[in-house]
């Protein structure tokens, strides 16, 4: 299991084991109705890296432009999570 948790914190973007996690998550407007229609994409991401052991430090949301007729709006989430080991 100490395998899998060294693994799990391991940043593939900058090679290195870092305090921090920064990650976008593209979210779809549905296309009738109001409301995003893949918000269980967002709480997969959050769940996961709580199950690594970090907590949601802050988030932030832009809009991400449209797709077009029936593409619906995109809403870029920033993520940063902070290991909680490290406290």
């Amino acid at each position: 299991m100490a395998s899998w948790n060294e693994q799990s914190r391991f940043s593939h973007a900058s090679g290195q084991e870092l305090p921090y996690v920064v990650m976008q998550v593209t979210l779809k407007e549905k296309f009738f109705g109001t409301g995003s229609g893949n918000l269980t994409d967002l709480e997969d991401v959050i769940n996961a890296q709580v199950a690594k052991g970090y907590r949601l430090h802050t988030m932030s949301t832009s809009n991400g432009g449209s797709k077009g007729f029936a593409g619906g709006d995109r809403i870029q989430a920033t993520l940063v999570f902070e290991r909680l080991d490290l406290r």
